[in-house]
């Protein structure tokens, strides 16, 4: 079919215009009048010749024929097909990528050992998916490294997210042979508690103690005389004494995650910041770059927005201590084992310096102090190193 429109032309007599455009040789291929109105098929080259005759009547195009429909059709509907091509090509591209692994093992040693395995091989979040055979040498080579730890490992992929499931390996090896050695204190202490297997117990509850002093003795006595050494067993737990800074602002602000989360777009024109698929008023957001170039001043980014919650708090001295409590209290907790725990807190002093307040903490916690001192090469009737 060749380009060809079909025009309306409005006016008084139109059959009197449309025998001036067979004197200017222009070819008709359809028509249909009215009183007023008559709507005709011509080519479009000769629309555009048309359209430059002086006339009163009102002509308009109400439908295009051939590749200029086509052309017509994209031109008007640009934006969508822009954005509907551009929507595939991000599925695509997303469809590709990783966006979480979940390794299934309760050993969170054994977690962390896969983990690692896998970055190195290039199995990380945000990262492209890899091909099968590729997946499959990556397990061998895993497996073949971690021929200690590891049986067994499998990567199943379910859309964007990769599960892994792992076996770990049975060791069947002895215990290693635990040599002389005395239990010394790991840090100045008060005793809280002493659960002794094997040694003599050289100190007991309440006593004070400093780094290094013997808790339980690897030397065994008869009466004044050592007349062996063992491999001293047990735990030690001592209250040990922390003096902590906090500084805190006037206006103190914190912003927390709520847990909820979206995806969408986030575009960069000059100064300004455009975020599509989004309503969090507090946000943190995490951007992989899809379109980005120097010259230009646009980025276009497909963003994981993150929502938060800003909490904002004004400080004095009277309402202060509370807050340096919590934040010394998390300092310490996260150092801390399960067995471990605080036992007292205060605020020893705090003052006021220009838009900031400082407040020392004392606390006293729990812990386990012990440490291992090796006595293997001690000679005991000369109670010195051997040579």
């Amino acid at each position: 079919m060749t380009n060809q429109v079909k025009i309306k032309i409005t006016g008084k007599n139109p059959n009197y215009f449309i025998k001036e455009l067979i004197k200017q040789k222009i070819n008709i291929y359809y028509i249909s009048s009215k009183a007023h109105e008559a709507i005709i098929i011509i080519n479009y080259e000769d629309y555009k010749n048309l359209i430059k005759l002086k006339t009163t009547y009102k002509i308009e195009i109400i439908q295009y024929l051939g590749i200029n429909k086509y052309k017509f059709l994209i031109k008007n509907n640009l934006i969508f097909i822009t954005f509907f091509i551009f929507a595939i090509i991000v599925n695509i591209f997303l469809s590709n990528l990783i966006f979480e692994i979940e390794i299934v093992h309760p050993n969170r040693e054994i977690i962390e050992i896969v983990n690692n395995n896998l970055k190195y091989n290039g199995i990380k979040k945000y990262n492209f998916k890899v091909s099968f055979t590729k997946k499959e040498k990556i397990i061998a080579s895993i497996l073949k490294k971690e021929v200690d730890n590891l049986e067994w490992l499998e990567i199943e992929e379910q859309g964007t997210k990769y599960i892994v499931k792992v076996e770990q390996r049975r060791k069947n090896t002895a215990q290693l042979q635990c040599t002389p050695r005395n239990i010394v204190a790991k840090k100045d202490a008060r005793i809280v508690s002493i659960a002794a297997t094997k040694g003599e117990v050289v100190t007991k509850i309440s006593d004070y103690v400093h780094k290094n002093d013997i808790l339980i003795s690897g030397f065994i006595h008869n009466k004044e005389d050592i007349v062996s050494k063992k491999c001293a067993t047990g735990v030690v737990y001592g209250e040990v004494w922390y003096k902590i800074k906090i500084t805190l602002p006037k206006n103190y602000q914190e912003e927390t995650l709520t847990g909820k989360k979206s995806i969408g777009f986030q575009i960069n024109f000059f100064a300004k910041e455009i975020n599509l698929f989004t309503n969090y008023k507090t946000k943190k957001v995490k951007n992989i770059p899809l379109i980005k170039d120097n010259l230009l001043p646009i980025n276009i980014n497909f963003t994981h927005y993150f929502e938060t919650k800003v909490k904002k708090e004004k400080y004095t001295l009277e309402n202060a201590s509370l807050k340096a409590l919590k934040i010394a209290s998390k300092k310490i907790k996260d150092q801390l084992s399960t067995n471990e725990s605080i036992i007292s807190k205060k605020v020893l002093k705090k003052e006021q310096n220009n838009s900031k307040i400082y407040i020392e903490v004392f606390m006293k916690v729990k812990e386990d102090i012990t440490k291992y001192q090796d006595i293997s090469n001690i000679d005991i009737e000369k109670k010195e190193p051997e040579e």
